[in-house]
């Protein structure tokens, strides 16, 4: 079956403007997700820009990027819309966030090998070891039911400390792999009474009765939405 990473990425950023452009190491961010995403070998790695300066930097690196409309509302849209456009039709679409620089490769793989013959979405996450990240309403925690050790379904996901009294907890990545009925289901919801309470798109699917797997990694990658985050990222890259 063949498969897309797809990688939504623009300048208008609320918190830190310009962010797929900002440089760590010598490369800009949106350039770190793009060959890293290229090392997973999964299939073909476009990235849905709305931005021909974003679309430039990956041209430049022997990349394929795809414009898509400024308006639309959301990555997700951004990820179909530039599917939807190109000759080649694809069974399987991984959405990789722009602001995970560092993303392992390995991971990608995995949200790919998460998929069951029911799944509509998979994703990941990795057990949260500091303890300020379980009461941090920047980091998603999921509510899991355990198929294995290896596998579990997704039943909620909160910004607050859920489920309660959990002996783990664990913290979501920003990576989902969608068939592409599901994608194009999806984007044709509006959004959702918990998504909106929530502010996190994934609860749209949930209400949807969509089915969500999800696959479990070591650790979360540094994702970066402030200044605070980036300073962060450049002092990592300096010791890869």
């Amino acid at each position: 079956m063949s498969t897309v990473v797809v990688i939504p990425s623009r300048l208008s950023a609320m918190r830190l403007p310009n962010k797929p452009l900002a440089m760590i190491a010598g490369k800009p961010m949106i350039q770190w997700v793009y060959e890293n995403a290229s090392k997973a070998d999964v299939g073909d790695v476009i990235v849905a820009t709305c931005c021909d300066e974003i679309a430039d930097v990956i041209k430049g690196v022997g990349g394929t990027a795809v414009i898509t409309d400024p308006a639309l509302p959301s990555g997700t849209d951004r990820v179909f819309a530039a599917v939807k456009s190109l000759s080649q039709k694809y069974d399987k679409i991984v959405n990789v966030q722009g602001d995970l620089p560092f993303i392992d490769p390995s991971a990608i793989k995995k949200v790919v090998d998460v998929f069951q013959a029911d799944s509509d979405i998979t994703s990941l996450c990795a057990p949260i070891t500091d303890d300020s990240e379980i009461v941090s309403a920047s980091v998603v925690k999921p509510v899991l039911s355990f198929i294995n050790d290896d596998l579990a379904k997704a039943l909620y996901f909160s910004r607050s400390p859920v489920p309660y009294g959990a002996k783990t907890y664990y913290h979501h990545l920003g990576l989902y792999g969608y068939t592409f009925n599901a994608l194009e289901k999806f984007v044709s919801l509006a959004p959702s009474y918990l998504e909106k309470s929530e502010s996190l798109e994934q609860l749209r699917a949930l209400e949807a009765g969509m089915t969500i797997h999800m696959g479990f990694v070591d650790s979360a990658p540094i994702a970066i939405d402030t200044p605070e985050d980036l300073e962060k990222a450049r002092a990592h890259a300096k010791n890869l």
